[in-house]
């Protein structure tokens, strides 16, 4: 597959993906998830790898999904293939999680949205310190979906979870850091250094154990993510039809 918008750089047994739409602070459209998903997939059986770097753009992770790409969405009249358009990320963040080697997400500037829930399918993330979180959704009047709910509760617990997404407030790298969101702060622009120094802590380690220890947390800790989270997008389908939820989108967008 030609990848437009993501790159993968090997270093040994570490790699470097790297995604960069070069428009709307990196926003996500559905090119730039099916690209992701397919680098993510190529890891799968790779048994060579044994870390893998995410990087967003240099002037930010990602400014969540691009609420301009989703505008002809509504347009379209087959029920089953809007479902499939809707459930990309999804698949996006399930390849990410699903993938055997030990994966770092580095975020620079902001991570929004989307930005943030493809940051939660991996196993650690390095933020830089001028940097912030923002999970805008239920302003919006969508939930947070791509599977990401389960995966915030279980790292910050439930309340924090709710204010996370009920009061959208932007958190900061330090609170980020206190709240169990991320597991390193680094100076700006030296997220993905951060993130490869770890790596190659990884790499030290027997690789065979590495992958069990990661399936083994992974499975205890998502044993019920799918079962709660498995209708997150036809959920967001719905709400997204809302009077108020319309009202809300059209002002967020003149905002």
């Amino acid at each position: 597959m030609k990848l437009d918008y993501v790159t993968i750089e090997r270093r040994g047994g570490i790699a470097v993906v790297r995604f960069d739409r070069k428009a709307n602070l990196n926003a996500f459209n559905e090119k730039l998830v099916v690209e992701l998903t397919h680098a993510a997939r190529s890891f799968h059986d790779d048994l060579e790898t044994h870390a893998v770097v995410l990087a967003g753009a240099p002037n930010g992770f990602s400014a969540g999904f691009d609420l301009k790409a989703t505008d002809g969405w509504t347009s379209e009249t087959d029920d089953l293939k809007r479902r499939q358009r809707a459930y990309g990320g999804v698949r996006l963040c399930k390849a990410w999680e699903a993938m055997p080697q030990i994966t770092i997400a580095a975020m620079e500037r902001l991570a929004v949205g989307a930005g943030v829930a493809i940051a939660l399918a991996c196993d650690w993330r390095v933020m830089g310190r001028g940097a912030y979180l923002y999970v805008p959704e239920v302003k919006i009047g969508l939930n947070l979906q791509w599977g990401a709910l389960p995966r915030l509760i279980s790292l910050v617990g439930p309340a924090r979870a709710k204010r996370i997404c009920v009061l959208c407030e932007k958190m900061p790298a330090e609170q980020a850091l206190a709240w169990g969101l991320v597991e390193e702060v680094a100076e700006d622009g030296k997220t993905v250094e951060r993130a490869l120094e770890l790596a190659e802590v990884v790499l030290s380690m027997p690789a065979p154990t590495v992958r069990m220890v990661k399936e083994a947390v992974n499975a205890t800790a998502g044993a019920l993510h799918a079962a709660t989270a498995f209708a997150d997008a036809d959920q967001s389908q719905l709400t997204a039809t809302f009077r108020q939820a319309k009202s809300a989108r059209e002002s967020f967008r003149k905002s």
